[in-house]
Order: C-alpha cells, then structure tokens, then sequence
C-alpha cells in the first residue's frame, strides 16, 4: 500500500496561527470535499476548536454522488454538527452562500440573543473558514461575499495567509490557508486526498495514484471507466486515447494525468470515493 505524506513548514506555522485565532472565534466552519468527507476532515480542528461551535460543510457537492451526499449530511449530523452540502462555484442561485448564512445564524442565536440583552445589537459574529488544501475555500468565500475578495486557485496552498471579510454587518469571515496534519495513519486517507487533489502532484508518483484511483472506482462500479474509456486499465485506458511513445508503448505518465483530471473534474460523473460507515 502506497503511504503518502505531505505536510510542508507553512502548514506548521497555520496551525500555531489557527491556535491562536480561535480566541476570538464565535463559530468554526469546516469545509469537507463532499467525494471524501470523512477523509477531508483534518483531526486536529477537533482539537482547535473542541470549545468552538461548528459547521460543517460539504463542498464542491456538484462532483460527489448526490444520494450519498445526503447520506453523509446525516451522518454528520448525527455525531451533533450542523451539516451542509453546497457547490460553491454556483454562483447565480448563491443556495450555499443563502444555506450558510442561515446555518450560522441558528447555530449562534442564543448567543446573538445574549449579546442583545447585554446592549451589543450590532456586534459581528466572527467565523473562521478552515479546511485542506484545494477544498475550495477562497472560491467558497467568494461565492459568500459576492465579490471577488480572496485569492482562488485550482492548486493546493495558494492562500499563505489569513484575511478578514464581512458579510454584510452580521458576520466576519477569517479565511485560513489550507491544512493537513502531519501523518495519515490510515494510507487510504492519503490516496483519497491525493486522488482528489488536496496533496500536491509534485510529490506523487503519478502511475501508482492512477492505478490506486482506478482501483478504487472499479470497487465501486465497473462501468465508470467502461462509459468513459471503453477500458478499465491504465495501459487499455491509454491505448483507446491513442497515448502512445516511440515503439508503440503506452505513455503510461500521461494516461495517469489524464485520468486524475478527468476525475477531478467530474467528467468520470457524480463520484463519491467513501461512503459512511
């Protein structure tokens, strides 16, 4: 089994930052990838933020399984957390953004309600955005805010470093670079991660992922690669794309490229790679 770990400096000096930050934090989101929710869920935020409120959200909803979508929205939910599924680059409807705010506003009410009595009416909840690498929170946040207002990119770690935004005059947004923890005691999580993007290419061994990806998907349904490919090998997926090198022999690199592409950008179909329980 193939054991992957990436967990450079930065991410060392994000969670010493997200430590001390959460002092001032009324209520925790965490943004799952809706294909490996559980997978996508960094154990230490449990740590971090044990005395915190939370939300959990289960991004980019629009490449996952819909059916088990909802199934791990109750799972979720079960274990005590207000759960959501949204796609957040649904820019014209805004259900995340609209399903968020309303998400927040009932997980805060009693204390918004205290602060009332109190005499603090206009006082902002302060919420921190965190996550894995690539698990789409600046496109998230900007999706919220309505206005291109954090860095966004189809990369792992892109945002380096913390930034505020206000939505509206309820809520303050703080935006977190993307982390890890330092090891994956199951090796599946990190093939999972890597499979889906959150682990930087540059460090893989591509075939073996490729192989590991395809693996995994024939587990679940032996047609996704037969619609797709007409094939369900890394070589026959390459010789039906015509990849070939000198000799005739199949550009294996390329055909794993290809493939995790392609997955990760749904044109394999509605994927979910874990199922609960």
């Amino acid at each position: 089994m193939t054991h992957i770990q990436w967990y450079p400096g930065h991410m060392t000096k994000t969670k010493r930052m997200l430590a001390t930050q959460m002092k001032i934090i009324d209520v925790v989101v965490e943004l799952l990838d809706a294909r490996v929710p559980l997978s996508s869920r960094n154990p230490d935020i449990d740590t971090l933020a044990k005395d915190k409120r939370r939300v959990l959200v289960l991004n980019k909803a629009d490449l996952a399984d819909e059916k088990i979508t909802a199934q791990w929205e109750e799972y979720f939910s079960d274990m005590g957390f207000f759960a959501l599924a949204v796609n957040a680059k649904e820019s014209k409807k805004k259900s995340g953004a609209t399903n968020l705010i309303t998400a927040l506003k009932k997980t805060m009410a009693d204390k918004v309600e205290k602060q009332k009595q109190r005499g603090r009416i206009n006082a902002p909840i302060r919420a921190m955005i965190v996550g894995i690498p690539n698990v789409g929170k600046s496109t998230f946040i900007n999706h919220i805010v309505g206005r291109a207002g954090a860095i966004a990119a189809d990369r792992p770690g892109v945002t380096r470093g913390r930034q505020w935004l206000k939505v509206g005059g309820e809520f303050d947004l703080m935006d977190t670079p993307g982390v890890l923890w330092p090891k994956f005691d199951d090796p599946m999580v990190g093939i999972r991660l890597a499979c889906t993007g959150a682990v930087n290419d540059d460090i893989l061994d591509r075939i073996t992922l490729a192989n590991h990806l395809i693996q995994i998907l024939e587990s679940l349904d032996t047609m996704i690669l037969q619609k797709r490919y007409k094939a369900n090998t890394l070589e026959t997926i390459g010789e039906v794309r015509g990849f070939k090198m000198k000799g005739g022999v199949v550009d294996l690199e390329r055909t794993a490229i290809t493939l995790l592409d392609e997955f990760r950008g749904g044109k394999l179909g509605r994927i979910t790679l874990e199922l609960p329980n």
